[in-house]
């Protein structure tokens, strides 16, 4: 129960930041080309950033026998996921079949999961990112352009959140010090994920047509996928591991319950898709998970009391 008291008191943060987002496009303080070097910024060095750091801990068996862990766990909640979404819309709903499947874990997961479990338990989380960035780039690729050649081994190989999770693991595997500057720069760094991720956000809602996104009724199916169905059938697949790992497992349902992710609108306008529903589609879903995100996470302490 106090878990979902401190996320939501942290969703009502974020959201705080996504108005402000809203308000710096609307009054013409920050453009759309803006926008895009602000997610890079997030993308190549704040995100890297906080993997890195939350790595910097002392190795105990425990610690390390989690880490394996929760790569298994990430990858069967996101392989559940996908065949659930693909279930629901197929590949002809291309958004709605990526945007369903992959949760805005980077974005809103990580600081959801620094501010509900602490700075060590994105730990555990970093593992759910590198896998969904993974399969993201290559499933999804697919399903977008429905072309196996279109995968890029190279987009792979060079994404940031994957080499700072090898470079995170390798650090904690093999307790590789880093000098103390190092280390407050990374922590001072990871402090801007979430206000700045989400006033990115609040800059796609300022882009959206919010009458025509809140009376599109079909947009409501796909937030309710991504919010409730896939969430819930989570909580049913971690319910199956022992109390032993309660911590990891709600640090994991975190990830697996953030709403869709502002990939699948890059996606969309690269691939010529309709970018507009795209944007509606994840700014809606976001704007929904202030209301079910603390609900799925109350329901799971309950269970794993």
């Amino acid at each position: 129960m106090q878990e979902a008291v401190i996320l939501l008191k942290q969703l009502i943060c974020m959201f705080i930041f996504m108005g402000v987002g809203y308000l710096l496009y609307k009054k013409r303080m920050i453009s759309q080309q803006g926008s895009k070097e602000l997610s890079n910024l997030v993308l190549y060095v704040v995100l890297p950033a906080v993997i890195i750091h939350s790595y910097c801990v002392d190795r105990t068996p425990d610690k390390a026998a989690g880490l394996g862990l929760s790569f298994a766990i990430s990858a069967l909640l996101l392989v559940v996921s996908m065949v659930i979404s693909m279930l629901l819309f197929g590949k002809r709903d291309k958004i709605e079949n990526i945007g369903v499947a992959f949760s805005n874990c980077g974005f809103m997961g990580i600081p959801l999961v620094r501010a509900v479990m602490g700075s060590e338990a994105v730990f555990f989380c970093s593992a759910f990112v590198a896998i969904l960035l993974f399969l993201q780039w290559t499933y999804g690729v697919y399903i977008m352009t429905g072309d196996k050649k279109a995968i890029s081994g190279k987009n792979i190989v060079t994404n940031p959140i994957l080499i700072a999770t090898v470079i995170g693991v390798v650090i904690f595997l093999f307790q590789i010090p880093l000098p103390e500057v190092v280390n407050t720069s990374l922590s001072a760094l990871s402090e801007l994920n979430a206000p700045v991720a989400m006033i990115i956000l609040g800059i796609y809602l300022a882009q959206a047509d919010i009458k025509t996104m809140f009376t599109d009724r079909t947009l409501y199916w796909s937030s309710f996928s991504r919010l409730v169905i896939i969430p819930l059938v989570s909580v049913g697949v971690l319910c199956l591991l022992p109390a032993s790992l309660n911590q990891m497992k709600l640090i994991l349902l975190i990830s697996a319950s953030a709403p869709i992710g502002a990939n699948v609108a890059i996606f969309a306008q690269k691939e010529g898709l309709d970018y507009t529903r795209a944007v509606k589609t994840v700014c809606l879903c976001t704007i929904l998970s202030i209301i079910a995100m603390p609900l799925i996470i109350m329901l799971a302490s309950v269970l794993w009391k």
